[in-house]
């Protein structure tokens, strides 16, 4: 007899008994990277929740309910929002949410001119050396913020080091690495949660003995309701907020194109063609731009997600469709969206040290699996420009009239000043015989 679970397909729905637990697993595979996002721009965690529970059943019906994929924050657009804002919270935040809500109309335009014209133009702007490179930027851009809250007073850079805050920080990311190499099964996708939690406990443990950890409030978790709806924010519009999101949301497209062809391969059928990248790059725009239009951090399909159908070999929409009805729920109960206002600083900087350093080494990773080829000095040169540009702060500025200025900088100036490197220099003959190898 085989010990081989059979697998459920996408359009089987399981008994109710296994559905709620395996929706609800689902649900903590994505909690912890959902509700980082909006902590570290100040939205409001319980609407990330709302607009990632409601965006996943947006797409589920706009993808004709064929592939299993759950839509939550997406941290490659941190680095505008926290620049289009102002900082977390910031004053112009409004501005940055009508920049994703342009983001996910341009992924409908590009899904309309994939589904006329095919790829292969995109693979000409857009080739792994820039990709890789722009996705380490957006890692490494966010390096400093994770720092600054694992060790200052505050969370922010202008605070002061405190050695009780970054040893909570160490604790967590300790945690959080051995759940990452070590867990087995579905414990492994669900590392961030169990540093989180783990860094909670051992705040709050030592906050009972020691002053330097009592940093933990639970006054705002008496204050809240209940029940109530998260806070909404409504997005306004400027050219610099939308040429940003627009130039960024290139990176995000072609992470888009790359977790639809994984779960393609996890659940054996060919996505690209049926329902299309038409389809499934429209359906991720139209719930990017649902979610900041309810003041949401964009969204994007979840690999942790993805990671659970691997294991457990349950490819059913309707689990994944159960798992957002079981956020949106929890939206609503802000008892526990005040719980969640809780987690120290220093618990969210450890575990942001690495997610952010993951975020830049899957730049390496899309690089090295493309075979870029350094030893080209056109890959090397493309690649040095966008990494200084992008780390270094590199900004476009100028005046257009007294009351308009326009910037660039950041990951969106690094991101156009590649690709205009790649359309301008010709690939060298040793690129053109490698390719015509592949």
């Amino acid at each position: 007899m085989s010990n081989q679970i059979e697998a459920l397909g996408p359009r089987v729905r399981p008994p109710l008994g296994r559905w709620i637990p395996l929706s609800i697993q689902h649900v903590f595979a994505m909690f912890g990277a959902t509700i980082l996002v909006p902590i570290l721009t100040g939205l409001d965690p319980a609407a990330a929740l709302f607009t990632a529970g409601t965006g996943t059943l947006i797409y589920i019906v706009l993808t004709g309910a064929k592939i299993p994929a759950f839509l939550g924050s997406s941290f490659a657009f941190i680095p505008p929002i926290l620049a289009i804002a102002g900082g977390p919270g910031g004053p112009n935040m409004a501005y940055a949410l009508g920049g994703a809500v342009a983001a996910g109309i341009f992924y409908c335009l590009i899904g309309a001119i994939i589904k006329i014209a095919g790829t292969s133009w995109l693979d000409r702007a857009l080739p792994p050396v820039v990709i890789g490179s722009v996705i380490v930027v957006i890692g490494l851009n966010l390096a400093p913020t994770a720092m600054a809250m694992a060790m200052n007073t505050g969370g922010g850079a202008a605070g002061e080091y405190s050695l009780a805050l970054f040893s909570i920080a160490v604790f967590t990311l300790g945690v959080t690495v051995a759940a990452n190499i070590f867990l087995k099964g579905f414990f492994s996708v669900i590392p961030i949660l169990i540093g989180l939690i783990a860094g909670y406990l051992f705040t709050l443990i030592l906050g009972l003995f020691f002053p330097a950890y009592h940093i933990i409030d639970f006054q705002v978790v008496r204050d809240a309701p209940w029940f109530g709806l998260p806070a909404f924010h409504t997005p306004r519009f400027n050219f610099v907020a939308v040429l940003t999101f627009i130039i960024v949301s290139l990176a995000t497209i072609c992470e888009h194109l790359g977790d639809t062809l994984v779960t393609s391969k996890v659940v054996g059928q060919d996505f690209y063609k049926n329902p299309g990248l038409h389809r499934t790059l429209t359906g991720d725009g139209i719930a990017t731009a649902w979610a900041a239009f309810w003041g949401g951090p964009p969204n994007t399909t979840y690999g942790e997600n993805i990671g659970v159908m691997a294991i457990t070999r349950v490819y059913s929409v309707w689990v994944i469709g159960g798992a957002a009805v079981i956020a949106v729920l929890l939206s609503f109960f802000r008892k526990f969206g005040g719980l969640i206002r809780t987690i120290p600083t220093p618990v969210l900087g450890g575990i942001s040290m690495l997610l952010f350093g993951i975020i830049a080494s899957s730049g390496l990773r899309t690089i090295v699996e493309s075979g870029v080829d350094y030893k080209d000095k056109r890959n090397l040169t493309i690649s040095s420009v966008i990494f200084v540009i992008g780390i270094g702060g590199g900004k476009l500025a100028f005046a257009i009239t007294k009351d308009l200025q326009f910037e660039l900088a950041g990951v969106a100036l690094a991101t156009v000043v590649g690709i205009i490197l790649n359309l301008v220099f010709p690939p060298t003959r040793s690129a053109q015989s490698a390719g015509a190898a592949n």
